[in-house]
């Protein structure tokens, strides 16, 4: 790309060394000795967090590939689609709001999980990046073995393959029906696009449906962690969940102080 400017990182470590450079226009990352998997592009602009989150994310297997701008990570993203996007949001050129928000605006790409790094400050970046459509969202300084940890549960997440032929339940809640069989859920005989996310998320409620779920719970059971996540992912979900609802908001309460409940009797 006219313009870029990269740098190759050499990083060493005990399992054996691989390189984090540049080729064709774009920052590459290729192991020695170790099997690839899934394919994570980082996007940030700071070398030196790029090279971390690129070490520790290849030594667990994955295939990484960085961008230093928003621009770059999008066209990364159109020459090869990764299976999970790391975003810092503040990018030069395109900010990683900017980039999730047109990640989100396009059917083909609307699923592609998406963890952001922030800095701590940025709590009302944290909240619009959620509404966008986030998957999850680590705070800088971070630990990256944390990271490492995010991501994998991301992944596991979308993608959960689906029941075998005949092993799906047909769920109903008010005017909820969701086919576990084949991963849909409509609303009063109207379909729903919904994430990977939201969809586990409103199964999760809908199983438990007239019992109080807390935080906690819905992290364990949704996103698989049970690390220290602040609650606003969650409470962002829930509240993308409810828009996606329309008419059948009022069926998915907010318990205040506990946490969300999905109503088994029709809301007053």
């Amino acid at each position: 790309m006219a313009g870029a400017t990269f740098r190759d990182l050499p990083v060493r470590s005990p399992a054996g060394t691989f390189q984090v450079g540049t080729r064709g226009g774009r920052v590459i990352n290729s192991e020695m000795g170790r099997g690839m998997s899934e394919h994570i592009l980082v996007v940030d602009d700071e070398p030196d967090i790029s090279a971390l989150v690129a070490y520790h994310l290849a030594r667990e297997g994955y295939r990484v590939r960085t961008a230093t701008t928003g621009t770059e990570g999008l066209e990364a993203i159109e020459l090869e689609r990764p299976d999970l996007v790391v975003l810092d949001l503040m990018l030069p050129e395109m900010s990683g709001l900017e980039l999730l928000q047109e990640l989100r605006s396009r059917p083909e790409l609307e699923a592609l999980p998406v963890i952001l790094l922030t800095a701590r400050k940025e709590e009302s970046d944290r909240v619009a990046g959620l509404r966008l459509g986030a998957d999850d969202y680590v705070s800088k300084p971070f630990s990256p073995q944390e990271l490492v940890l995010r991501v994998g549960a991301v992944l596991r997440r979308v993608q959960q393959p689906p029941p075998a032929a005949g092993q799906g339940r047909l769920l109903r809640a008010g005017p909820i029906a969701i086919d576990t069989g084949a991963a849909q859920a409509e609303v009063a005989g109207r379909a729903l696009n919904l994430t990977p996310t939201e969809y586990r998320l409103l199964v999760t409620l809908v199983e438990r449906r007239g019992r109080v779920q807390s935080r906690r719970q819905l992290l364990e059971a949704v996103w698989d962690t049970t690390a220290d996540i602040t609650t606003r992912t969650v409470d962002m979900h829930v509240q993308r969940l409810r828009g996606k609802l329309e008419g059948a908001a009022d069926w998915l309460e907010t318990i205040r102080g506990f946490g969300y409940r999905f109503r088994s009797d029709p809301p007053p």
